[in-house]
């Protein structure tokens, strides 16, 4: 039998308690916060799934040209700069929320340890509310943790769902440096930085997001405390390099043997909306006595040049 908490709020399996709301768990989006949020003022619109984030091209390797009069004057064969075009995709992103009348009216049941039989301390007094809320966040969280480390499928027939790159995929191959299973280092890091300026990165406003284990790290490497008798720790979240000074972010979404550098300038989320929305919730008619309703969005990742962003992997995880 099917559990019937997740298919609608009820009164049996979704009790009420008195107390405080807290939200549990590594429920943070910093990367999607930095980026402009869903809906926000950064983001890009596409009116297909899929949609071009770049068109690169590169010029020849720099050498000393050696031309003769004669042949300054026959001319030289033209040479043609050829250009690419590199594509992501949006993806759907959905969350069906229901409640039934029974549950949105009774907000005075209380489960657990009740000091008074009402409603004083019960924090949730709209049930249908509180489940919107709460999957909003879930959407949120979702397209965060895509952003970063989503496998990248076309959309195809409609049994083939469309899913974004993330923007660590993007790097996988292309500005990668890999730690062979050794801790984080400033060698490390600093090797990421040559190959990002290699590839020809522009470093305008970087920043680097990496897991909890590696944002400790960080602060014992580049880290300076004076000495004092009454202040103690560590906390960086700038450093300053030959090429660039870098944000440090901890994000709980870059996996654990990974560090990467994301230049923000060139990072936006993209939306194909529906009828003018981005992200939203609408009614759905019920069969019964319940509300219903969904939220929605088709939403993925501009990263702009890959090779403008870079990943440190195998990093050790302990």
């Amino acid at each position: 039998m099917a559990d019937r908490a997740q298919l609608y709020a009820n009164t049996y399996d979704d009790p009420n308690y008195l107390g405080e709301l807290f939200l549990i768990g590594a429920n943070q989006t910093p990367f999607l916060n930095m980026i402009g949020g869903l809906g926000g003022g950064r983001t890009k619109v596409t009116r297909s799934f899929l949609f071009p984030i770049s068109q690169p091209w590169s010029l020849a390797g720099a050498s000393q040209p050696a031309i003769t009069e004669g042949e300054s004057v026959t001319g030289q064969n033209a040479t043609t700069t050829t250009r690419a075009q590199e594509t992501n995709t949006v993806q759907i992103f959905q969350k069906a929320v229901e409640v039934s009348y029974a549950k949105q009216s009774e907000i005075g049941a209380i489960s657990g340890i009740a000091s008074v039989a009402t409603t004083a301390g019960q924090p949730v007094t709209d049930e249908l509310a509180f489940q919107k809320m709460a999957q909003l966040k879930q959407v949120a969280v979702d397209a965060n943790y895509s952003f970063l480390n989503g496998a990248y499928q076309e959309k195809g027939d409609v049994d083939v769902a469309a899913k974004t790159r993330g923007i660590i995929t993007a790097c996988v191959g292309n500005n990668e440096v890999k730690a062979s299973t050794t801790d984080l280092s400033k060698a490390l890091i600093q090797e990421l930085l040559r190959v990002m300026a290699a590839a020809g990165a522009v470093f305008e406003n970087p920043v680097l997001l990496c897991n909890a284990l590696n944002k400790q790290r960080i602060s014992d490497i580049y880290g300076y405390a004076p000495e004092s008798r009454n202040v103690g720790g560590l906390n960086i979240e700038q450093i300053y390099t030959d090429f660039t000074k870098l944000g440090v972010v901890y994000d709980p979404s870059v996996p654990a043997d990974t560090v990467l550098i994301a230049d923000q300038s060139y990072v936006y989320p993209v939306v194909c909306p529906v009828q003018g929305k981005t992200v939203f919730y609408e009614d759905k008619a019920a069969a019964g006595a319940s509300k219903k309703g969904q939220i929605y969005g088709q939403l993925g990742i501009d990263y702009g040049p890959k090779e403008y962003h870079g990943i440190i992997t195998e990093l050790t995880t302990s």
